[in-house]
């Protein structure tokens, strides 16, 4: 059984399962899910407390669903502003592109507005659920070493003291400057762009329209953005020359804020403060026993606001994986799949980033009149209208080798969606409210234990597995049958919907949500076990299932 204590073995020493350097969303999203797991957890942070300055204001249904997955939804969702819509206006405030996602696919509108320190603060606060996770705030690391048995870090604390903290394994999630990366040599292959940009918060929103306008004035492109609790952000493109504290000074951010204020001065500042904008990544995410995540492994730029979303999906990746190491279920093999599954993906959002900033601030002045020309020909389109609204252009994860049974039906490696259901004892909500933090083998309409043997029941019960009967609405019995499986209706049509462009019948979901394999009743069994193959499962025995339960 796994202990739900940290031990410390002296005043200045820590011994724990995995240490996770960096207090940052992804270090705190990465430390709920392995409390959650019952994983003993350390979570290292340089700062006396959670960092309060103006950061991410975009975040995603992934994401969303990752917080649903560790429960803590309800606290997050009154931080944010769902169906946030992105429009690009010319100098002359015609709007020539409006991005206006209306799907919910995976249970939560696709682009919320949102205040990261207010999410951040949810997300640090449900640690205290755990009592396998310790924070330790005011804690630089100086020095970081690993054999084939564990990490050794070494602390700076308060008073000068020095601390050490012994891991099995050390999850990297210290920033772009990470000092884990430099320290191992691991590259940070890509470029910092030329332009900053300097950004100011606004309480007691002077304008109060919703959405976000990104204005492409060739002069000076700027932003402006509504956020939740009446708080509106502007950034503007800092001109060569220019400093920090220049721009500072009231009278110069007045005459910024006059772009788009009839009146600069009556304001009520929060904060204002400037940005530098990378597109790098790391040479590789993975060295040993330590792993880099969210910046520390990906930068980019903040125009699709996917640098803060990136950093969450490697939490959702990595967190099941580790845990399954960590508790001897799996082979130390299955955390190679997480550079796998994620570079390609965080390379993406890079370029799409990057692209972005390039339509929003072009080189040249024609290239500006060029893009408002063509984008409004575009626009009259509608496939490439709804290509814009839907957010298509949007690369979404696609796993094509990794934890999963790659070559089989294009639905592997694919996130699953999420739909509204309900139960026999008339229950409604989100699938994933039934699913927990788990494994999943969901049939549509068939018995999803009919193909297994008892032995393959039982070893994937072992992981916690859940198995799922989702049915029609009118055949959704009254009383739940005998047994461990969940019979769930359709409300809305959509499982059947996706079901029927499948050609199988059985998808075994992963706890993040992808699907790692696909089958039909006949082929479930031989299925599952090529799947226990490609996620370097631990052969099940009775010492194994007492040592996890």
């Amino acid at each position: 059984m796994t202990s739900t204590t940290l031990h410390i073995t002296a005043a200045d020493e820590y011994d724990t399962e995995v240490a996770i350097l960096g207090a940052g969303p992804v270090g705190l999203m990465m430390a709920n899910q392995l409390g959650q797991a019952g994983i003993r957890t350390l979570l290292i942070e340089k700062g006396e407390q959670l960092i309060d300055y103006p950061r991410a204001i975009g975040i995603d249904d992934e994401s969303l669903r990752a917080i649903q997955s560790v429960g803590l939804i309800d606290k997050v969702l009154p931080h944010t502003t769902p169906w946030h819509a992105m429009r690009f206006l010319t100098p002359k405030g015609r709007c020539f592109a409006d991005i206006q996602p209306m799907t919910d696919e995976f249970g939560w509108s696709r682009r919320n507005a949102f205040i990261q320190p207010q999410v951040d603060a949810v997300l640090c606060d449900g640690l205290a659920r755990f009592a396998c996770v310790r924070r330790l705030f005011s804690r630089e690391l100086t020095a970081v070493s690993q054999n084939a048995n564990g990490v050794e870090l070494t602390l700076n604390a308060p008073d000068n003291r020095t601390e050490r903290v012994r891991a099995r394994w050390l999850v990297a999630c210290d920033g772009g400057n990470s000092f884990v990366r430099r320290t191992l040599g691991i590259s940070f292959e890509g470029k910092t762009a030329p332009n900053k940009w300097i950004v100011i918060d606004i309480a007691n929103d002077p304008l109060s329209t919703p959405h976000v306008y990104m204005c492409c004035d060739p002069v000076r492109p700027w932003v402006s953005a509504a956020l939740p609790h009446a708080v509106r952000r502007f950034e503007f493109m800092v001109m060569p020359g220019e400093t920090e504290e220049e721009l500072s000074r009231p009278e110069n951010l007045h005459r910024l804020l006059a772009k788009a204020l009839p009146d600069p001065g009556r304001i009520e500042l929060v904060r204002q403060r400037v940005y530098t904008h990378n597109a790098r990544i790391a040479g590789r995410f993975r060295e040993g026993r330590i792993l880099l995540a969210g910046d520390a492994a990906h930068i980019m730029p903040v125009w699709q606001g996917q640098g803060y979303n990136s950093g969450m999906r490697d939490a959702a990746n990595l967190a099941w994986k580790l845990a399954l190491v960590v508790k001897g279920q799996a082979g130390e093999g299955l955390l190679d799949s997480y550079e796998q599954e994620r570079r390609a993906h965080a390379k993406a959002m890079i370029d799409l980033s990057v692209t972005a900033g390039n339509v929003l601030a072009p080189r040249y002045r024609w290239q500006g009149a060029l893009r408002d020309a063509v984008s409004w020909a575009l626009n009259a389109l509608p496939p490439v209208k709804r290509y814009l609204l839907e957010m298509r252009f949007k690369p979404m994860p696609q796993y094509r080798r990794g934890a999963l049974l790659a070559g089989g039906t294009p639905a592997v490696g694919r996130m699953f969606i999420q739909p509204p259901v309900k139960d026999c004892s008339g229950r409604s909500g989100l699938l994933d409210d039934w699913i927990g933090a788990n494994f999943a083998i969901i049939a549509w309409g068939s018995n999803p234990q009919w193909g297994l043997s008892e032995a393959q029941c039982e070893r994937w019960r072992a992981l916690g597995a859940v198995f799922i009967r989702a049915v029609p609405e009118v055949q959704l019995p009254q009383n739940a049958p005998p047994g461990d499986v969940i019979w769930l209706s359709d409300s809305q049509n959509r499982l059947r919907t996706w079901f029927a462009g499948q050609p199988h019948s059985i998808v075994v979901l992963r706890p993040d949500r992808f699907v790692g394999a696909t089958a039909i009743p006949q082929t479930l069994g031989t299925t599952l076990d090529a799947l226990e193959q490609a996620l370097t499962l631990v052969p099940c025995t009775p010492a194994n299932i007492e040592k996890v339960a």
